[in-house]
C-alpha cells in the first residue's frame, strides 16, 4: 500500500478478487440466519435448517466472516447489501473505492463526504484492459 490503510486501485482489486469467495459465504449464512430466525419467530422449525442453536452458529460464523473481511482494511460500510469500502486516493484526492454485493469487479468509487450517493464510475485510465480481471465488469 502507498499509505498505511491506504490502497491503489490495484491492491484493492487484488484483495477483492481474495475476498469474493469468503463475501459470497456471507450471503448464503446470511441468508440462513435470517431464515431461521423468521422461522423461530413465527414458531415454527428452521425448514429444515434447524433451530436455536443453527441460529447462533450462523450468527456466530458470521461474525467471524466479517472479522475476516474488516482484517484486510476494507470498510464494511453495509450489511444487507453488503456494501465495502477501499479507502484509496484517486489523483490526489482521498476517495472510497466502493464495491456493493452482486458486482464481480471494483469498478467505482466516491468521495468520503459525499457517501454512496456521490459514486461514480472509474476513470477509464483506473479499469483493467483486459478480460478475466477483477473490475471492469459489474
Amino acid at each position: 500500500m502507498t499509505l498505511p490503510g491506504i490502497f491503489t486501485v490495484e491492491e484493492a482489486r487484488e484483495v477483492l478478487a481474495g475476498l469474493l469467495p469468503l463475501l459470497d459465504r456471507v450471503v448464503e449464512v446470511r441468508a440462513d440466519a435470517r431464515q431461521l430466525g423468521a422461522d423461530l419467530d413465527a414458531g415454527s422449525a428452521g425448514g429444515g435448517l434447524g433451530g436455536l442453536p443453527e441460529l447462533k452458529a450462523a450468527q456466530a460464523q458470521l461474525d467471524d466472516l466479517l472479522t475476516q473481511v474488516q482484517a484486510t482494511g476494507v470498510e464494511l460500510k453495509g450489511f444487507a447489501p453488503l456494501l465495502l469500502d477501499f479507502p484509496a486516493d484517486l489523483d490526489g484526492v482521498p476517495v472510497l473505492l466502493c464495491w456493493l454485493e452482486g458486482e464481480r469487479g471494483l469498478d467505482w468509487y466516491h468521495r468520503a463526504d459525499l457517501g454512496f450517493a456521490g459514486r461514480r464510475r472509474l476513470p477509464d485510465r483506473a479499469r483493467p484492459a483486459s478480460p478475466g480481471v477483477v473490475g471492469g465488469s459489474s
